[in-house]
């Protein structure tokens, strides 16, 4: 690889980390910034818009926006706990339950 060709793919590799540092600083997105935020294709994200199973806007009726905040607190629904919290769970239910 010539010294030219490495400059080139250092300048597009750091190309793509402010890419990502600009999504991250705005707070709404558009359908393709949540597509590349979500880590999901644009056909999954149709899906879950039109099933209303994702947090969205659409203020004009055909463009669809998304709250980057809504789209962190939908990322991290449906927590599943360790294993030591639940075994902290069932300790503390058995003190505090005994007969």
């Amino acid at each position: 690889m010539t010294s030219d060709e490495l400059i080139l793919q250092k300048l597009n590799q750091i190309e793509l980390k402010l890419d990502e540092q600009n999504l991250l600083q705005k707070s709404v997105l558009n359908f393709s910034e949540a597509c590349r935020y979500l880590e999901i294709s644009a056909s999954h994200l149709y899906k879950l818009t039109s099933t209303r199973q994702i947090p969205h806007f659409c203020p004009q009726g055909k463009k669809l926006y998304f709250n980057r905040t809504e789209l962190d607190t939908w990322l991290q629904r449906n927590r599943h706990n360790s294993t030591d919290e639940i075994d902290k769970e069932a300790t503390d239910y058995i003190n505090t339950h005994r007969r």
